[in-house]
């Protein structure tokens, strides 16, 4: 029988093995292993998510998390009731839940419930979830690992599209009257960032604006030329294509740059080239599995939350292709995120764990 102890030492165990995007093989392996230790047919598939499911029956639900973790090399240690680590929060702690979950729950004859560890969530690829997509038949229900709190549940993330720009330019003297290169990838950023401000300007703030961001802004002199990288990031309100916000931010740079060389002939041209393309996506709250999770997290005193993200994660991808009840949920401070500081509360771990398994119970009375 799984316990608070032993749900721990698994936590600590995989946030233990490094696994950055496109390096997760040892930790899907360890993970497979795991699971069939505890009563899962468990592997890892032709993807290299780890997959563990209990039960063959034909009511299905899909505990979907991402084994891998955002770079960064940081020591695990536990101090008092948390733990330090890359990924111990985005999302080893919701899928080490899920998985002790699973372990603990009775599943019924004619239900089967997975818990996958899928691989290249943080690196905008999704390659697990989209080997799922193309190979799964679809689930009767999804939930998906990512951290939000043992009381909330999340509903929605918006979508995503990143620019990687690069042009030269003609340097100038600083005393004249061009703009340096460095000046006009600034100019090209504000200008972006403008345009994103006209078009958020009769829309309220949160999941409905379209929202940029500086990734990297760098120039090195190249002779009498100075080359410009910058990269941005978008994520975008419902309703709103990749490909729109793409085709908008191929005029302004353009247009910016176009205004911004020394002669005409010299005017910069940038390079553009566009990745991570994801629509937003918002679940219906009114399902069964979300009242199975609201009846979890009461049951454990909590008072239940219903959020929409700004970020991105794998329900961006499965949720629009598998088109069944869906939401997310785990344990975590998503604020601690990517950071140097990335931990998690062990009792919220725990708790976050007997809410899905109250949950997990209960879908299973409720779905035929």
């Amino acid at each position: 029988m799984l316990t608070r102890c032993s749900a721990t030492d698994l936590l600590q165990s995989l946030v233990g093995i490094p696994s950055q995007s496109g390096d997760e093989a040892a930790a899907a392996t360890w993970l497979a292993d795991w699971m069939s230790a505890n009563g899962f047919e468990a592997g890892v598939d032709d993807a290299g998510n780890a997959v563990g499911r209990r039960g063959r029956g034909l009511n299905h639900i899909a505990l979907l998390g991402h084994i891998d973790t955002f770079p960064g090399d940081l020591p695990v240690r536990q101090e008092a009731d948390w733990l330090y680590g890359r990924g111990a929060v985005d999302a080893k702690g919701p899928l080490c839940a899920f998985a002790a979950a699973a372990a603990l729950v009775e599943v019924a004859p004619d239900w089967q419930i997975s818990v996958v560890g899928a691989v290249q969530e943080e690196c905008a690829t999704s390659q697990g979830a989209r080997h799922l997509l193309a190979s799964w038949p679809a689930p009767s229900c999804c939930v998906i690992g990512e951290p939000g709190g043992w009381q909330r549940i999340t509903l929605g993330y918006k979508g995503r599209l990143l620019a990687d720009v690069r042009w030269t330019a003609p340097l100038a003297h600083s005393a004249g009257m061009a703009r340096l290169p460095a000046e006009q990838a600034v100019d090209a950023w504000n200008a972006v960032a403008a345009h994103c401000d006209a078009f958020n300007a009769d829309r309220p703030a949160g999941f409905d604006r379209l929202e940029p961001s500086l990734r990297h802004i760098a120039t090195r002199d190249q002779g009498a030329y100075g080359a410009v990288e910058l990269s941005m990031g978008f994520r975008l309100p419902l309703g709103v294509a990749p490909a729109e916000v793409a085709d908008a931010v191929r005029g302004v740079v353009a247009e910016t740059l176009a205004s911004r060389g020394a002669t005409a002939a010299e005017s910069p041209v940038a390079q553009m080239a566009f990745s991570g393309h994801e629509v937003a996506f918002r679940a219906d709250k009114n399902t069964r599995l979300v009242r199975a999770f609201l009846k979890g997290i009461r049951e454990q005193g909590g008072q239940p939350k219903f959020v929409a993200k700004s970020g991105t994660s794998d329900m961006n991808v499965v949720g629009p292709g598998w088109s069944v009840p869906i939401l997310a949920y785990g344990p975590g401070d998503s604020a601690l995120d990517h950071t140097p500081a990335e931990r998690i509360n062990l009792a919220e771990y725990w708790q976050a764990i007997e809410v899905l398994v109250s949950a997990l119970n209960a879908m299973q009375e409720t779905i035929t």
